[in-house]
């Protein structure tokens, strides 16, 4: 059964690896976010707790 030969299946997924880290990641990783988050004081929201109808 083909599957269970690993040789050309490893080297392709070594090879997507090294592509992607050496190549894609770089380049994806150079990019400026266009939306920077901000640091907003988060407001305390007072919630009533559910009242039950049968107890």
């Amino acid at each position: 059964m083909p599957q269970l030969n690993p040789h050309p299946w490893f080297s392709i997924m070594m090879t997507s690896w090294l592509i992607f880290l050496l190549i894609i990641q770089p380049k994806l990783l150079s990019f400026i976010p266009t939306n920077n988050p901000h640091n907003n004081l988060q407001t305390n929201i007072k919630t009533q707790p559910w009242i039950w109808p049968w107890t």
